[in-house]
């Protein structure tokens, strides 16, 4: 049913793309659309990546390519209007979070909230933040000054607290 014989490297390069990219698309989606939404479409996009990976293999940017494949099938859980839902950060565990967080990560743009998640949690680069989302550099930097300042203000954060983006 699938083409993804020896040969042309389909089988062990479809594991090779699994145990590096996919991991990182997942968390880009569940950014960008919460847990529940962000894993059906995660899954929706490697089953897509499966199916066709012939073609997706050859592609300077398949994560970046299978990111828009999961913007695509997330419009049916539009319809449904399920509450974002993002998970807890468990990365700094002697840094106090504001029990805030969660709900003001969720007020703002899925565009501002995957950029500051993937740059200031996930410590990727704009240009790795970029090439994922399919974006330009200046928009990932823009994405994520804008997020910042909201989630700032949403928290209530002083002046004299704040840091640079």
């Amino acid at each position: 049913m699938f083409n993804h014989d020896k040969q042309n490297g389909g089988a062990d390069d479809f594991e090779r793309f699994v145990a590096t990219d996919c991991a990182r698309l997942r968390r880009v989606l569940i950014a960008y659309f919460g847990i529940d939404i962000g894993n059906d479409v995660a899954n929706d996009a490697i089953e897509y990546a499966w199916r066709n990976w012939a073609r997706v293999r050859k592609m300077d940017n398949p994560t970046g390519y299978l990111f828009r494949v999961g913007q695509t099938a997330a419009r049916r859980h539009r319809r449904w209007e399920r509450k974002v839902e993002l998970p807890p950060e468990h990365r700094n565990q002697d840094a106090t979070i504001d029990p805030g967080l969660h709900r003001a990560l969720a007020q703002i743009s899925p565009e501002q909230r995957a950029c500051v998640v993937m740059v200031k949690v996930f410590d990727w680069s704009y240009q790795q933040t970029a090439d994922a989302l399919g974006l330009p550099v200046t928009s990932v930097r823009n994405h994520v000054h804008r997020g910042l300042t909201a989630l700032r203000t949403a928290l209530s954060v002083p002046d004299s607290e704040r840091r640079p983006t």
